[in-house]
């Protein structure tokens, strides 16, 4: 294999595939999360009992056949945490992928090894999938353009799924120009905003930088001004007038209930061997009841409506894409679990209500990466890529 001193590729799928010979993405090399199939390749999900139970695919998901198709061609798969259930980084089998621009830190999951491909240099830019951040985080954590598109706008087919309902294909790059051009093959022509619907009110989501704390706040301050001076005043707003920290659970709820649904089955009849995190929440979602799933279906409409209330047509949220840097490698357990509740908060909303979200690597605390996010209503996936290359290219 390859020498990998990042540790950010599977020891299995460190295999390159030629692209096409010319495209928009000629010459560019790109990692793909080892939840994608490609063809000939095997998909592990960062599980080695899920690697050894399942046949190695002969089809190549669709989100890379559009890249390849594009003349990009594949570097390798890369690590995730397992079934990429966390958001950590961190794999009990294979390890954890470096976080080159945070020495020591994680970097975020469980799109770890893409992000990591990409903050250290190994590929342009990388694919990944997120669920409840797993692009977002990482992407903050590592100093990295990343996106969570609306949600169905890229196929999943071909990939392992954890929820459904919330998983989405997203990317990363360390510039903005590149995250658009990805985009530009990966989204469909829809993506974006009509000339007389572009973005016009600055939305300041004050829950969300309440839960951040102040030295994020202050950390962000010029990245937000830059965004003032280009749509004009901002209005704070309140995301969740019963608290984000009641929205948590939501999506936490559905997430397991999801997660069961597509692997509950698998794990009943395997009994894999899963690190901790990922152990503990799977035994949870497997005697979730289910009437705690419906009444969370029921208030997750609700979150869509307000979110889609607050947006219009022409709004675009501004918050943290994470409570903070990426916490030390090795953190205890406790620490880990409390930095993950904050994160999900801040994560949640795009997630319940299906929009895009993206993440500009806008600052550094304590010399370290710090995301700023923008989520815009549903469907102005190419207007956000537009503008964070306008505005922080």
């Amino acid at each position: 294999m390859p020498n990998d001193p990042l540790n950010a590729f599977v020891p299995y799928g460190r295999t390159e595939v030629a692209g096409a010979a010319s495209g928009p993405l000629a010459g560019l090399r790109f990692a793909v999360k080892d939840l994608f199939h490609i063809a000939g390749l095997p998909t592990g999900a960062g599980n080695p009992d899920w690697l050894r139970t399942h046949e190695v695919p002969r089809e190549t998901a669709p989100a890379v056949q559009r890249l390849l198709d594009a003349g990009a061609r594949v570097a390798g798969k890369t690590l995730t945490d397992e079934l990429a259930w966390s958001l950590a980084g961190e794999n009990a089998h294979y390890g954890t992928p470096e976080n080159p621009q945070a020495p020591g830190r994680i970097p975020g999951g469980s799109s770890s090894g893409s992000a990591s491909a990409v903050a250290g240099g190994a590929v342009d830019f990388a694919i990944g999938t997120d669920t409840g951040g797993s692009v977002r985080l990482p992407a903050s954590y590592c100093g990295l353009y990343g996106i969570r598109p609306t949600h169905g706008a890229v196929p999943l087919d071909g990939s392992v799924p954890l929820a459904p309902s919330f998983d989405t294909v997203g990317w990363f790059a360390w510039e903005a120009a590149l995250l658009r051009r990805v985009g530009a093959v990966l989204l469909p022509p829809s993506s974006t905003l009509g000339p007389d619907l572009a973005f016009r009110r600055l939305l300041v989501a004050e829950d969300a930088f309440a839960i951040a704390g102040e030295a994020v706040r202050a950390a962000l301050a010029p990245a937000l001004d830059r965004l003032r001076e280009r749509f004009g005043d901002a209005e704070t707003v309140t995301l969740a007038p019963e608290g984000l920290d009641q929205w948590r659970p939501v999506f936490q709820t559905l997430q397991a209930a999801e997660a069961w649904a597509a692997h509950g089955a698998w794990i009943a009849a395997t009994k894999p061997t899963f690190g901790p995190g990922v152990r503990d929440r799977f035994a949870a979602a497997a005697t979730l009841d289910p009437a705690l799933a419906r009444a969370a279906a029921e208030t997750r409409a609700g979150i869509r409506r307000r979110m889609d209330g607050l947006l219009g047509t022409d709004g675009l949220i501004v918050l943290p894409s994470a409570p903070g840097i990426a916490p030390l490698r090795g953190s205890s357990g406790a620490a880990v679990d409390a930095e993950r509740g904050r994160a999900l908060a801040i994560l949640c909303p795009a997630g319940l209500a299906g929009l895009p979200q993206l993440s500009i690597p806008a600052a550094r605390l304590q010399g370290c990466p710090l995301g700023l996010s923008l989520i815009g209503p549903r469907g102005s996936d190419s207007t956000l890529l537009s503008i964070a290359e306008e505005l922080f290219a």
